[in-house]
């Protein structure tokens, strides 16, 4: 045989199996992307997706590439719940209230009364019961919550400054979620409560389309509602719970190995829920003091019916569905395991 030829196949060969271990390295170097879609930016959420971000990224060579969106950039909250039901999307953190949808299950979350501060309900999420029984929400429609945290006290933002429960009468106002327990306990207050995605409330409440709109106090000074209204009234008792959906499919389908990093790292990410995120928010208080708007709390009257009148109504509700009862009761338990720690 020609020896040139043999030379030249030789070297065909050589390059053709150094172009495949390239092509197959580069395969294994990146295999999935992972985007994260927030409604809120500049917030402990936020915060959440950098350090988990960095701790994934610092560990799997490459496998898995993190993008981060905030601020809806991703679509409105049902678009990215949809997205992680289809597959579409892999992470979003919305409000527990626009996953009940999904999961009526996560309508407990939001039931008043539950927390008594922001540590209070991080502690109650951490724990091994809880976090056993919240890895079950979803199963069904091939979705689970990564994490549950509070996105801090719910506040009320109206053009008419609530200082009393008998304001809050006529008042139509945005609440987190379209589920009974985000509805009735508003309704039985006297106000006319209308489920709003986050990032329709705040032109709503520039056209007055709304009087006013309830949210987590970082979304206040994240987008500037203090250009919109000054009268920031904090709900006693009442936190906003974000939690972060991901599809089981796409969790399944990373392998053991990047699935044990990917949960992880998720865990030891949510450290700054009660680092960073208990001190947000003093920082926001003095962001939204510090551009004219006040901070107004009830009366201890007041205080004490309000929580009085929602936790009843909540109550009233969860015991209608035997499930939602025994979540409600295991939470209320949680609660009382961590309270004055």
């Amino acid at each position: 045989m020609n020896p040139e030829f043999i030379r030249t196949s030789a070297r065909n060969m050589a390059a053709a199996l150094a172009a495949g271990l390239l092509a197959a390295g580069a395969a294994h170097a990146q295999q999935f992307t992972m985007k994260l879609s927030s409604p809120t930016v500049n917030d402990v959420q936020h915060e959440w997706m950098k350090a988990f971000k960095t701790g994934v990224e610092a560990r799997v060579g490459g496998r898995i590439k993190v993008e981060i969106y905030p601020a809806n950039q991703l679509g409105q909250i049902p678009r990215t719940v949809e997205g992680v039901a289809l597959g579409t999307i892999e992470l979003t953190a919305p409000a527990v209230g626009f996953l009940v949808g999904l999961e009526p299950r996560f309508e407990v979350f939001d039931a008043p009364g539950l927390f008594e501060d922001v540590r209070h309900g991080h502690a109650v999420f951490a724990d091994p019961e809880i976090r056993k029984r919240v890895a079950t929400f979803g199963a069904a429609k091939g979705v689970e919550p990564l994490y549950v945290f509070l996105n801090g006290p719910l506040m009320l933002l109206s053009h008419k400054q609530l200082r009393s429960l008998n304001d809050f009468k006529g008042q139509k106002i945005r609440v987190p979620g379209p589920a009974p327990l985000h509805i009735e306990p508003f309704r039985k207050l006297g106000a006319s409560p209308v489920s709003m995605p986050l990032g329709e409330a705040l032109p709503a409440m520039q056209n007055r389309t709304i009087d006013g709109s309830i949210a987590a106090f970082s979304v206040f000074t994240a987008f500037k509602y203090y250009d919109v209204a000054k009268g920031l009234t904090q709900l006693p008792k009442s936190f906003l719970v974000a939690a972060g959906l991901v599809n089981r499919n796409f969790m399944k389908s990373l392998g053991p190995e990047l699935e044990t990093i990917v949960r992880d790292e998720a865990r030891k990410a949510e450290a700054v829920f009660s680092t960073w995120g208990v001190d947000e928010v003093e920082r926001i208080r003095k962001n939204w003091e510090a551009n004219g708007g006040q901070i107004i709390t009830l009366s201890p009257a007041d205080t004490e019916r309000y929580v009085e009148d929602v936790t009843s109504v909540a109550a009233s509700i969860v015991a209608k569905n035997p499930r939602h009862k025994e979540d409600y009761e295991a939470l209320l338990a949680a609660a009382k395991k961590y309270r004055n720690r």
